[in-house]
């Protein structure tokens, strides 16, 4: 059965690069050549894994009439950012329910936020985590009353519509790595909302990429990402019950997020600038540093012994560098 993607909006610069590590191979591969799939580069304000999903998800918006998108996320949310960038590229409004209280500066991602003239609403972290089903449909109620229809997105745009932004990444991946002589490979994300993984997971499935697809959370754990990628995967064959069968098996790599979400100890800060210094890729202390110091850990350990080639997706995240400067001031 051929796969019929739903209608998209080109949004991200694509394709991204795939680029070999050559130093970085040298200093930490072993066995192992180190790839990266530049998804950092899908464009400036719209950066990161977020715009391929948003793709998705903004054509649905606009073909099922909504005018407004109302999504959550931290006050850094790299989602966040790129939904009000992406609304107001498209003109539909733009409502961001954000967790924890504002700051007195605005910087990062929130700035950026409020240029892109989103409304934001900030709630505690106790009432976000409790309320945050109660708060989508408050705010939907809100804008029906003003003859305005908001469609709710979820946390990363992580659900069975936004997979699919992964699973055309996939399928462009699969292509690269043929050009590339890559005859197999072990493919690592970041996994924070699931999307990604479940995106890449089914993809690899899908476009039978010779591959194996992992995740490694940066907060909550093994378990919780295991049923995440499962639901976000029966969420899709739920909405498109015509597309292909295939079986999802995800893994994650627990161990790594460290002291909690969008906390990043010393040395992955040391990893971010030392990998700054010798390749020029910039990592970010919340997602993609603390990912890709547990693949390197995770090489030492001999986990992908026996697969020459690891290819590394880095989803964006820069702008959440910027609040998080003070962590490189102890770097050399």
């Amino acid at each position: 059965m051929a796969l019929v993607y739903p209608r998209k909006i080109d949004l991200a610069l694509t394709p991204t690069p795939l680029q070999f590590l050559e130093r970085a191979t040298r200093r930490w591969g072993g066995e192992h050549r180190l790839w990266v799939k530049r998804d950092d580069l899908t464009g400036c304000t719209l950066s990161g894994n977020k715009v391929r999903k948003l793709e998705f998800i903004a054509a649905h918006a606009i073909d099922n009439g909504y005018d407004t998108l109302i999504t959550c996320g931290g006050l850094q949310s790299n989602h966040c950012r790129a939904t009000a960038f992406v609304g107001a590229q498209l003109g539909l409004q733009v409502h961001l329910l954000l967790r924890g209280d504002p700051p007195n500066v605005r910087e990062g991602n929130l700035l950026l936020d409020h240029l892109a003239g989103a409304r934001i609403s900030c709630y505690p972290k106790a009432q976000y985590v409790k309320e945050l089903a109660d708060l989508f449909t408050r705010w939907q109620a809100h804008y029906q009353e003003q003859g305005l229809r908001a469609l709710a997105v979820p946390t990363g745009g992580s659900d069975g519509l936004g997979v699919w932004g992964y699973i055309a990444a996939s399928q462009e991946l699969g292509g690269q790595m043929s050009a590339a002589g890559i005859a197999s490979a072990h493919i690592v994300t970041a996994t924070g909302s699931g999307g990604t993984q479940a995106g890449l997971t089914l993809g690899a499935a899908l476009h039978q990429l010779p591959a194996t697809v992992w995740g490694i959370n940066v907060c909550d754990d093994e378990q919780y990402f295991m049923d995440k990628v499962a639901s976000d995967a029966q969420d899709w064959r739920h909405r498109f019950p015509d597309a292909p069968k295939v079986a999802v098996n995800p893994r994650v790599i627990d161990g790594y997020v460290g002291k909690g979400y969008a906390v990043a100890d010393a040395p992955v800060f040391t990893l971010i600038a030392e990998l700054a210094r010798m390749e020029g890729l910039v990592l970010d202390p919340v997602y993609t540093g603390k990912a890709f110091a547990g693949m390197l850990a995770e090489i030492e350990k001999g986990r992908f012994a026996g697969v020459r080639d690891i290819v590394f997706v880095h989803t964006g995240g820069i702008f959440g560098v910027f609040p998080q400067a003070a962590g490189f001031d102890a770097v050399g």
